[in-house]
């Protein structure tokens, strides 16, 4: 291996400017911190041009931390055509007893770390399926905030001591009642009249996030995996999608015990000499996926029941997949 064959450039990415330091592939050899650099595409197109002008036979690998910035630097590195790879945060090997934390340290460790090989990259998603994935996740967060609302208006009516006339909560009927409804105080008929304008608001609003949600599945890449998977029971639109959207690209699993420890569904151990001892889940990996599948998993705890819905998503799938899915082998 010949001379300054590699560079290893470590970036500690923030909103406003990239910590960096880099290091040559040569034995012995310490980081070299290079300084600030705004965090923009001109400066960080600028910055590879002068690695590139500095190091002009050498292969140029550039690291940084997975974070709130997200991927826009290692799309632009890579188009250009260079290596680059995203880090999460958790899974940098730190000492115990270091105690100081700087950018410039993270940026010079970072470059040490991924010249010696202990670095471990993570999945990056196509700009289309993260796109879809914040989709999925906006719908979520509008789902709480609705929840959020209902529960607040709810404690409202309670401390009032005021009870529901209308048995079917949340439809039109009862939002009439709770617009004709008068409280004690005018202060609370404020309240009660504002509680009520934003349920109605995010009703409207996760209504317009399904639509938008339904429709650009329908023309997403990975729409036929979430087609398939809505074959099994509990899983529907909204869970499949969010399942895919956050999982990625499920071939990169080349077996499925790594799906599994990447869920964090399988079960944490202590073992030393002669014992073993097997705890709880790890719960490590994508919290949001998991959390779907264990929603979708609690349909199976009742008996088998094809319903007319589920029937339907079935007949548009091969016999194949529909017998993968529920367990069974042709």
């Amino acid at each position: 291996m010949s001379k300054h064959n590699i560079v290893f450039i470590g970036m500690d990415t923030h909103k406003s400017f990239i910590e960096v330091a880099y290091i040559e592939d040569v034995r012995g050899v310490k980081p070299i911190h290079l300084g600030k650099n705004p965090s923009t595409k001109q400066s960080v197109i600028k910055l590879v041009r002068r690695f590139e002008s500095k190091y002009p036979h050498a292969t140029l690998h550039f690291v940084y931390e997975a974070g709130p910035c997200g991927y826009w630097i290692y799309r632009l590195i890579t188009s250009i055509g260079h290596c680059c790879y995203v880090i999460a945060p958790s899974l940098i090997p730190k000492k115990p007893g270091d105690k100081i934390k700087t950018d410039k340290r993270d940026a010079m460790n970072l470059a040490k770390l991924l010249k010696s090989e202990d670095l471990t990259a993570i999945y990056v998603p196509e700009p289309e399926d993260e796109a879809v994935r914040d989709l999925s996740r906006a719908r979520e967060t509008a789902m709480k905030d609705l929840k959020d609302g209902k529960y607040q208006l709810n404690a409202l009516l309670l401390r009032n001591n005021v009870t529901a006339k209308v048995k079917d909560n949340w439809s039109k009927q009862h939002l009439r009642w709770l617009t004709e409804l008068i409280l004690p105080h005018p202060a609370q008929q404020i309240v009660l009249q504002e509680y009520i304008q934003t349920i109605t608001e995010r009703m409207n609003r996760l209504k317009r996030l399904d639509n938008e949600l339904e429709h650009h599945v329908k023309n997403w890449r990975y729409y036929p995996v979430v087609k398939a998977i809505q074959a099994m029971r509990g899983v529907r639109l909204l869970v499949a999608t969010g399942v895919v959207a956050e999982l990625g690209d499920l071939t990169r699993f080349d077996h499925p015990r790594k799906l599994m420890s990447y869920l964090g569904l399988v079960p944490s151990e202590h073992s030393s000499g002669g014992s073993r001892k097997l705890g709880s889940i790890t719960k490590c990996g994508n919290s949001r996926a998991r959390r779907l599948l264990v929603e979708g998993a609690h349909t199976y705890r009742f008996a088998a029941n094809i319903s007319k819905e589920l029937q339907l998503r079935q007949e548009y799938l091969g016999k194949t997949i529909v017998a993968d899915l529920n367990g069974k082998r042709m």
